[in-house]
């Protein structure tokens, strides 16, 4: 099972996906500890809202690389087998 492309693609597609996950929780735990700082000792400024975007942006760009590449990665697929198909059926010179 284990030397099945699509069983790989979809263990690799899970590791995304978890990856993704520990990087939001670490990114709520991080960020509620800095807000929590913040409003303890300087509500009056809000120092926390940069790392918050700015991790947050990052954080973003993490869930679209893991979520929009299934629809991609199936679709280059798709043009590997017709390619592959092409070059198998055509007439050698």
């Amino acid at each position: 099972m284990a030397n099945d492309p699509h069983y790989r693609a979809a263990a690799r597609q899970v590791e995304r996906k978890l990856g993704f996950l520990i990087h939001l929780a670490v990114y709520a735990l991080v960020n509620a500890g800095l807000v929590t700082l913040n409003l303890l000792y300087q509500p009056q400024r809000p120092w926390a809202l940069g790392p918050l975007l700015g991790w947050g942006i990052g954080l973003l760009f993490h869930a679209l690389a893991v979520f929009l590449h299934a629809p991609g990665a199936r679709w280059k697929q798709r043009m590997i087998e017709r390619e592959l198909y092409k070059r198998r059926h055509s007439p050698t010179a």
